[in-house]
């Protein structure tokens, strides 16, 4: 794991700890490696409660509940997507904060959109933030880098709360 990302994980766990937050993560492009990471350091089960790695548009409406309708009209790579399957998975989980990622990793372009579009999704109740991430890096440079930016966004997130 490359430092930087070693350094947001460490931090995640830090706030969540301190502040009793709780985590849910939906991923489909990063395959259940944000969920990976997460658990590599102990202590993870105070705060992380439930990872799903819905892979197919089939698996992101029957498992996380995404709109046939939005992945029809946007498709399984959108900020739309991203959003309802954050959304949706932390109702599911009822954790306090959810992150979800959706995009295109490489090599081939997937429903007309390139390689390296990402989006990232940060849900707590009431409150939505979508990221488009624009990556150059290999498959698995993009997964370390959607990582990254995930959990970067999630702590962020964090820090608006009172």
């Amino acid at each position: 794991m490359k430092a930087e990302l070693e350094q947001v994980v460490c931090e995640v766990h830090e706030v969540f700890k301190l502040r009793g937050f709780t985590l849910s993560v939906a991923e489909s492009c990063t395959g259940g490696f944000i969920c990976h990471v997460l658990t590599s350091l102990p202590g993870a089960s105070s705060f992380f409660t439930a990872g799903v790695v819905a892979y197919t548009g089939e698996m992101k409406k029957k498992i996380l509940g995404v709109s046939s309708k939005t992945i029809a009209r946007y498709g399984v790579v959108s900020e739309q997507a991203a959003r309802e399957m954050a959304e949706r998975l932390r109702i599911l989980t009822n954790a306090a904060f959810s992150v979800s990622t959706t995009g295109n990793l490489g090599p081939d372009v997937l429903e007309g959109k390139e390689k390296g579009l990402v989006y990232i999704a940060v849900n707590r109740e009431g409150e939505t933030v979508v990221k488009e991430l624009r990556l150059q890096g290999d498959r698995e440079q993009n997964k370390e880098e959607t990582a990254f930016e995930t959990l970067k966004l999630l702590i962020e997130t964090t820090q608006r709360i009172q």
